[in-house]
C-alpha cells in the first residue's frame, strides 16, 4: 500500500459503501468518511482529484486542494481508500471542477452546461492510500 504524496493518515477504521453515500447525501454532509474503490479517472495536471468506483460502477470524486496531496497520474485502475468531509456542491463549485476535468482532459466546456438545481456531492479529501 502507498500513501498518496503527502496525505495524512486515515483516521477511520471502516469505510462507507459509496452507494450508501450516494443513496443518503444529506445524512453524510458535513461528516468524515472514509470510501474504498477503484481508481477511474486521476487530474493529469496537479493530481488534485481522482474518482473512485464501486463494483457497480456508482463513482464520488475525490478533492484535494492544489499540492496538499497528490494522487498518481496512473493510478487509474488501482484500488484505493480515501477519507475526506463528504459536501455538497454549489453551482460555482459544479462549473469550476467541470472546467478543470475538461481542461485536464483537453476538451471543451460550455459553462451553460451545468444547469441551475444541479446538485452533486464530493469528498474534500484528507487523506488516501493506493494499492
Amino acid at each position: 500500500m502507498e500513501r498518496a504524496a503527502r496525505s495524512k493518515p486515515l483516521a477511520l477504521k471502516q469505510p462507507v459503501a459509496i452507494a450508501a453515500l450516494l443513496a443518503r447525501p444529506a445524512s453524510f454532509v458535513g461528516k468524515t468518511v472514509q470510501v474504498t474503490g477503484k481508481i477511474t479517472a486521476v487530474c493529469q495536471e496537479m493530481g488534485c482529484w481522482m474518482y473512485l468506483a464501486d463494483d457497480q460502477g456508482r463513482k464520488i470524486r475525490i478533492k484535494v486542494n492544489d499540492g496538499e496531496i497528490v494522487f498518481p497520474n496512473d493510478g487509474a485502475g488501482r484500488i484505493a481508500t480515501a477519507e475526506g468531509v463528504f459536501t455538497k456542491m454549489t453551482r460555482e463549485q459544479l462549473i469550476e471542477q467541470a472546467q478543470d476535468e475538461a481542461e485536464s482532459s483537453k476538451r471543451p466546456f460550455d459553462p451553460a452546461s451545468i444547469k441551475s438545481g444541479t446538485v452533486e456531492y464530493q469528498i474534500q479529501g484528507t487523506g488516501a492510500v493506493i494499492k
